[in-house]
């Protein structure tokens, strides 16, 4: 995603194949901090039955019953919560002997390591009171049977009114893949004839921080060691596909029993276990500002709400950022946050107004004026801090009041990036190179959808960043997307970060974002500008502190290039110097299966007042010198 506050044409010139680069000694600009930007540890799917059908196959999604157990999704008579009005209906055969119960699949499988304590819970109830008593087991066993971790409770008959059971799992061996599942079981002989009623069921791993409720400890690390300055979230296009279905800010805090969940814009349910609290922890924990969106009277099914409608949404609006940055004492939102452990306001010095409207119908985008308008009226009056952004394309249509900044997104081919480096001397949210056929874009795989980054389009990212940090002046945060995605369920390729139920992929364009947002100054250097539409390019910055000076350089060609870098300005320079560097063949990726293909290598480099570097083909380097 790339956001910013003015724009101009760029124009096309012939591929640069040797050049000498002089740097200027005095910036032009400062470089903003914000400027580079399954995350839920929950490790069962359908753990709640949220926006199932009740009493059909495919509302039991992910559970399976064990020992011809029988089960149901039910609408509860007395549900566990108004919230989530469903719940496992599980009823024992008479007859039964040996355990009895059902599995969770997990989400295509469960990571088990011995190392890790797990917290298992569930809520349960007897429907009408029973004799029943005995051990309620619950555990993690692999797909063959072979049990690696349980524990038991005792649980009674006469309980008809829903109690939650927590129990920790010290798995005795870790397995050797995912093949695992989580298990639920009581003694058939003891309950035959009993029915017994499930809802809310929850395992988790150790996480991120150790935050309760919180996330995979090996995707939020991945994502903390990019070094992102900003999340954009909840995701533009997971705002809603109608109104009714919007995304609310207050129905994902407080207990998981009070969030009801929704139907994602993507085709899966969200349990909106990752709320926004959750979010804004995750931030802070890893050093990030948010660019939080809220819903603006219009959803991707192509409803646009008239302007006599709006005021509720606008007051929900105002709600939501309340809860990120009110005052307890002054707001009932923020006095909601400082109820859950958060009594300080978030950092939140940015709102996006809707989502991706310059995309939308003729009679919505001639409606986002109005929503544009009346929304940012009324929030600019009552927080006047934070800068909202317009999501149309740039000054079209005329927006009253007039945007700070514009978010506008391009998916593109790994050529038309490096084509396109001078976009920002120039003007561009979201971006990503993502097939290698500029005639079906958004097509499959077999007509050139790539369904991971390559090498190609990493460099071809790279070369587009560079033009990045040559107008961040007006550019002022920029980030990949989408961010990420499970290699079981995909709904978009290719995606920054893949995993799998055990395991995180980084693909070749994490480690260009990586590259770039980890070796960046403060102060742009000017230099000898690239040639526009050629697949050399390179952006140099330094920090006014350290003296460290950071020269970036993209080569998207099939062929080794060679530059000469004069840096005579400065009284010193310091060699050697360091270089990090990716390379690779142009279709190679890193795959759950070759996760390493293509990995960042650092190396010694002979620098100086001048010195010459030869990027290989398809590679974006960083060489490091200090300069005084």
């Amino acid at each position: 995603m790339k956001l910013l506050s003015s724009v101009l044409l760029a124009s096309f010139a012939s591929q640069c194949l040797a050049v000498t680069v002089t740097v200027n000694k005095t910036p032009s600009h400062s470089v903003p901090s914000t400027l580079y930007g399954g995350l839920y540890a929950e490790m069962l799917q359908n753990r709640a039955f949220q926006q199932v059908t009740p009493n059909t196959a495919a509302a039991l999604a992910a559970w399976h019953p064990v020992n011809n157990a029988k089960l149901t999704v039910i609408a509860d008579t007395s549900p566990v919560s108004n919230a989530l009005p469903n719940s496992l209906q599980f009823s024992v055969p008479s007859g039964s002997t040996g355990k009895v119960g059902f599995t969770n699949e997990g989400f295509w499988g469960i990571k088990v390591d011995s190392s890790w304590t797990y917290k298992a819970s569930l809520y349960f109830r007897f429907p009408a009171s029973s004799s029943f008593s005995g051990a309620l087991t619950v555990g993690l066993q692999t797909n063959a049977g072979k049990v690696l971790a349980q524990n038991s409770t005792q649980i009674h008959g006469t309980t008809t009114k829903w109690t939650q059971v927590n129990l920790e799992l010290h798995p005795t061996a870790s397995a050797p893949d995912v093949s695992n599942s989580f298990f639920v079981s009581i003694d058939g002989a003891a309950g035959a004839g009993q029915t017994i009623n499930f809802a809310l069921f929850s395992l988790f791993p150790p996480t991120f921080k150790n935050r309760p409720n919180g996330l995979r400890i090996d995707v939020a690390e991945a994502l903390t060691e990019m070094g992102p300055s900003f999340f954009r979230f909840p995701g533009g296009n997971n705002l809603g596909q109608t109104t009714a279905t919007r995304w609310q800010w207050n129905a994902t805090v407080g207990s998981l029993l009070d969030r009801p969940g929704r139907v994602g814009d993507w085709g899966y349910v969200n349990t909106d276990g990752l709320g926004l609290l959750e979010y804004l922890q995750f931030f802070e924990d890893a050093g990030m500002e948010p660019i939080m969106a809220v819903w603006a009277g219009y959803s991707l099914g192509g409803t646009s709400l008239a302007e006599n409608q709006l005021a509720p949404y606008i007051q929900q609006a105002k709600d939501q950022i309340n809860f990120v940055v009110g005052d307890p004492a002054k707001s009932a939102p923020a006095a909601l946050r400082a109820s859950l452990g958060h009594p300080e306001p978030f950092t939140l010095r940015f709102v996006e107004v809707g989502n991706e409207t310059r995309l939308l119908t003729d009679s919505a985008w001639n409606r986002y004026p109005y929503r544009w308008h009346d929304f940012v009226t009324e929030l600019q009056a009552e927080f006047p801090h934070i800068r909202f952004i317009a999501t149309t394309n740039a000054w079209n249509p005329i927006l009253s009041p007039v945007p700070q900044s514009y978010d506008v997104h391009v998916y593109q081919t790994p050529t038309w990036f490096y084509q396109n480096a001078f976009y920002y001397d120039g003007f561009q949210g979201e971006y990503a190179a993502i097939s290698t056929n500029p005639n079906d874009i958004f097509g499959s795989t077999a007509n050139g959808r790539l369904a991971f980054p390559t090498s190609a389009s990493a460099a071809g990212e790279a070369a587009f960043m560079t033009g990045l940090e040559r107008n961040s002046d007006i550019v002022f945060a920029a980030a990949y997307a989408p961010l990420l995605q499970h290699v079981n369920s995909t709904q978009w390729t290719p995606d920054l970060v893949s995993y799998t139920a055990g395991s995180v992929i980084r693909s070749t364009s994490f480690y260009v974002q990586k590259l770039f947002a980890t070796n960046k100054g403060d102060q742009y250097l000017p230099s000898t500008l690239p040639t526009k539409g050629g697949s050399l390019h390179w952006s140099i910055t330094r920090s006014s502190k350290s003296g460290q000076t950071f020269i970036k350089v993209a080569n998207a060609g099939n062929a080794a290039q060679s530059l000469t870098f004069q840096l005579d300005q400065f009284s010193s320079v310091s060699n050697p110097g360091t270089v990090q560097v990716i390379a690779g063949p142009e279709t190679a990726s890193n795959t759950p299966e070759a996760p390493n293909t293509v990995v960042p290598k650092t190396n010694t480099i002979q620098t100086g007042k001048s010195f010459t570097y030869d990027a290989p083909a398809f590679s974006v380097s960083v060489i490091t010198v200090t300069t005084h």
